[in-house]
């Protein structure tokens, strides 16, 4: 059963949703699957454009692939345009998902690199979250799920240290002290907080005995695949889940249980 009543009634904002083998796309090939309308934004214009000349292939939604640097004001805002300019739908939900790791120890993080992760992960997620809420509250339906990390809660990992857990532990507040706010409009703001994920953003930085020492590691003895995320999101992005807020969502195969 579909989580979504008729086919493109409301559209859904997915972040960093260029990759093919990325949890951003994976996510918005599930809200497709479910019957949204799709706007899949990322830094990387021409695969934005790419993926969602593929979405629009597999599935008889509204689709739509364009630009945006989330750490960048008026392009966050030229995104919101660029939407109400299409044939899209009202948003109804967001899923904040671009983000950057670094895995630098921490007396070699210099300003640079700091400030460049807190604003993709952390900064970035405010201000989409704050350019999409108005037609949220106007439209009378909102969802915003924000991607956290594990290494928010655990103190970093072996793919992200301490810039990384401390944008994504502020991702946790953010959500919580959002979901407080937006209450009043019946609008619900949650984080998803995955563990190691099977994507390319490692880029190649383990092998495959090392993938496998991975796997090995988790109490459902696999890595978690994109798809797994995706329906996380999806779900939280849904009226079934109308009365959940504020919350930290772990899916991680039982490697973290808090």
């Amino acid at each position: 059963m579909s989580y979504q009543t008729g086919v493109g009634q409301r559209t859904a904002v997915i972040t960093g949703a260029a990759s093919p083998r990325g949890i951003g796309y994976a996510t918005a090939e599930r809200f497709a699957q479910e019957g949204w309308a799709v706007a899949l934004l990322d830094i990387d214009e021409a695969g934005a454009r790419a993926a969602a000349a593929r979405l629009a292939e597999q599935y008889e939604v509204p689709v739509l692939g364009a630009a945006v640097d989330v750490t960048d004001l008026d392009s966050v805002r030229a995104s919101v345009q660029a939407i109400a300019a299409s044939e899209l739908p009202v948003v109804g939900a967001l899923a904040n998902i671009a983000g950057i790791a670094s895995p630098v120890p921490f007396l070699d993080v210099d300003l640079a690199l700091w400030h460049r992760v807190i604003d993709v992960n952390l900064t970035g997620t405010f201000l989409m979250s704050q350019a999409y809420l108005p037609q949220m509250i106007e439209g009378g339906y909102g969802r915003i799920v924000n991607m956290s990390s594990v290494s928010a809660q655990q103190g970093g990992g072996v793919f992200s240290k301490t810039p990384y857990s401390a944008a994504k532990a502020g991702i946790l507040g953010l959500t919580r002290s959002l979901a407080r706010e937006m209450a009043e409009h019946g609008i619900t703001v949650n984080a998803v907080s995955p563990g190691v994920v099977d994507t390319d953003i490692r880029a190649g930085a383990t092998d495959e005995e090392n993938e496998a020492r991975l796997a090995a590691s988790v109490p459902l003895k696999r890595q978690a695949t994109p798809q797994d995320i995706a329906a996380l999101f999806v779900w939280l992005s849904s009226e079934d889940s109308s009365y959940i807020t504020g919350g930290t969502h772990n899916i991680n195969g039982g490697a973290y249980i808090a």
